[in-house]
């Protein structure tokens, strides 16, 4: 072991080592992939994605470039990961049946609600979709912190402006060590309305809130069963939504059978194999009544159930809820980053941290643009100053060696122009001085001006057509505006009111430019089936033999009999046993069983076995609770 012993090296417990390394594991896959960001919505691939295509110029209103060259870029700069994984992030991004606002325009084969594959990257085009220039809008303008890539070479953002709260308006999915997110797509006008509400009152709580964000909107449209499981999930962070397919029952009058068309299947719920899977239940005769099954789909979804004439629509329709994704689940999971750190939200809590990083955003672009237009207005005060005092400027500058002199001589002296003085005394002498300005350079109290170096350089190489008087009313003009807007920042960073302001106003422009229809109807109460729901209502012959034994028998297994006819036996029975009493009643009806023991029992037709004429029946103690 002495072999070993150097001053660089450790014994450590290798519990502890594994402990600390699978913990290390853990947080790289929530905080590094699985999980979205509460401010932006978005994982970190997705966020890579957009920034690649952004710094690519990939815009909306620019021709298609190819996939592969977007990937590429992605995985060479920011995410050094599989090509493919990269890849199907795009594709999913531009598919409308998976996000709810697609924030990449494809052209080419996508892939389908089929469960079809997409084209290979080599095959297809993308550009960022409009919508999604409003999540990376103001990065330019140090909004967001960024941070190095992978290898230290490049800066990609930490989080995205986000002008919408993109968590709710196309959910997200996804699973850690741990941790599992699964939240679903909202709509836009309804999530901005929401937010405005309780931007104007910070007290709303959950409940409030729905007024205004009445529950999940898929994109693939179809019913959401029920309010319950949205109230419990805005509430508290979990909940479960039933979703159910939109059908149509239609009834041709002249040959008397029924045809099922659905129009909308439930989210996330792949069309084809619904469609094999209603097929195998027909033939495996589950459901029964299918004559013929057709998918009529284009654009929409069309699938078309043909029924026979004798079966009850409703019925096979209930049958097939309750055995196929016609209706399915929605497990609602409302976990996202907050601070790199996994947190389960409820509704206001997203919106409360989507409003403060909005407040962050907008305070860090007011201080960007007030710190260039002071940059810009200090240079445009000093042009002011030198067309207040032209003739004497070029006079100094004609009369010195070179620009070095120039320069200096423009420093060494105070300057007078009543122009400045009297758009200072309206702002304020500091509106347009720099933060890193020298107290000696400016306008001071006596009225007189001292230029800075950077005015200085800036009247040196000012051209000669400046000093015609168009173009000096319209320096005075941009001076005046900069003023103007300078004034009007630091009100947006002084007044609290107009900073929210600013906010509502640019979501209220992104509900009114991106704002459509709500797709999925929400039906108030939860329509649960029952086996009721399950049974097609016909006429049946019950039986309890002497012995017992009970079952039912549809009554069309009974025949009317002519003269002579030799009859048909009822039921099978044990020797000395007999068929005691016999009734006909309808599947749906309710049955009163009397005990010997002076008790009662009610019991649903339906729920005594149907049996062949061969079969005696199940004995009644198997059906009832008798004791």
């Amino acid at each position: 072991m002495s072999d070993f012993e150097h001053d660089d090296i450790r014994t450590i417990n290798i519990e502890d080592e594994m402990r600390q390394s699978y913990v290390d594991y853990a947080m790289s896959v929530i905080v590094g992939r699985a999980l979205p960001d509460v401010r932006d919505g978005l994982k970190p691939v997705h966020r890579r994605v957009l920034f690649a295509m952004s710094e690519q110029n990939n815009a909306y209103n620019r021709p298609y470039m190819k996939s592969a060259r977007i990937v590429g870029d992605v995985i060479g700069k920011y995410h050094p990961h599989s090509d493919t994984a990269s890849y199907y992030t795009i594709v999913r991004m531009a598919q409308n049946w998976q996000l709810r606002y697609p924030l990449v325009d494809g052209q080419g084969n996508f892939g389908s609600l089929d469960g079809d594959m997409a084209a290979a990257m080599r095959y297809t085009e993308v550009r960022m979709a409009k919508i999604a220039h409003e999540l990376m809008a103001d990065l330019d303008k140090e909004t967001v912190n960024f941070v190095e890539n992978y290898d230290g070479t490049l800066q990609m953002p930490e989080v995205l402006p986000a002008r919408f709260p993109n968590l709710l308006v196309n959910g997200s999915s996804g699973i850690a060590v741990g941790f599992a997110t699964n939240i679903p797509p909202h709509n836009l006008v309804e999530v901005i309305n929401g937010t405005i509400a309780l931007i104007d009152d910070s007290t709303l709580e959950v409940d409030g809130l729905m007024e205004h964000i009445l529950g999940p909107d898929f994109p693939t449209a179809a019913i959401i069963n029920g309010r319950a499981g949205i109230v419990q999930a805005y509430r508290t962070g979990h909940g479960r939504v039933q979703m159910r397919a939109r059908c149509e029952i239609i009834l041709d009058e002249k040959t008397g059978k029924s045809t099922i068309i659905v129009h909308e299947i439930p989210y996330q719920v792949n069309r084809s194999k619904l469609i094999e899977k209603i097929a195998e239940l027909h033939k495996e005769k589950k459901v029964e009544g299918i004559t013929d099954l057709r998918d009529e789909s284009a654009k929409e979804t069309r699938l078309v159930i043909e029924l026979r004439r004798d079966v009850v629509p409703e019925v096979v329709l209930n049958n097939l809820y309750a055995q196929t994704q016609l209706q399915s689940v929605f497990g609602i999971n409302l976990v996202a980053l907050v601070d790199n750190q996994p947190r389960v939200l409820n509704l206001k809590q997203v919106l409360e941290y989507f409003i403060v990083h909005r407040r962050e955003v907008v305070t860090r672009r007011t201080v960007y643009l007030l710190r260039r237009a002071r940059a810009r207005g200090h240079v445009l005060e000093g042009l002011a100053v030198a067309l207040s005092n032209i003739d004497p400027m070029i006079e100094l500058i004609k009369t010195s060696a070179d620009a070095q002199e120039a320069r200096e001589k423009l420093l060494a002296r105070s300057w007078g122009s009543e122009t400045v003085t009297q758009m200072l005394e309206r702002a304020g002498p500091d509106a347009a001085k720099p933060d890193n300005l020298e107290p000696q350079y400016g306008l001071k109290e006596d009225g007189l001006y001292f230029l800075s170096p950077e005015q200085a350089q800036a009247i040196l190489e000012m051209r000669l057509n400046r000093l015609t008087g168009l173009e000096q009313e319209k320096l005075l003009e941009e001076y005046r505006e900069i003023i103007d807007n300078i004034a009007d920042l630091m009100e947006i960073l002084m007044l609290p009111e107009r900073l929210m302001g600013l906010i509502k106003d640019e979501l209220i422009q992104i509900r009114d430019e991106y704002g459509d229809e709500r797709r999925s109807e929400i039906v108030e109460s939860q329509e649960d089936l029952t086996m009721e729901d399950l049974i097609t209502p016909q006429e049946m012959v019950v039986t309890l033999s002497n012995g017992g034994y009970a079952k039912t028998q549809p009554l069309s297994d009974y025949q009317a009999q002519r003269r002579g006819g030799r009859g048909r036996s009822a039921s099978a029975v044990k020797e000395e046993d007999f068929i005691e009493k016999l009734l006909v009643t309808n599947s749906h009806d309710t049955l009163l069983c009397f005990s010997d023991r002076g008790k009662v029992y009610w019991l649903r037709t339906f729920q005594i076995p149907i049996a062949s004429r061969a079969a005696r029946g199940r004995p009644v103690v198997n059906i009832l609770p008798l004791g």
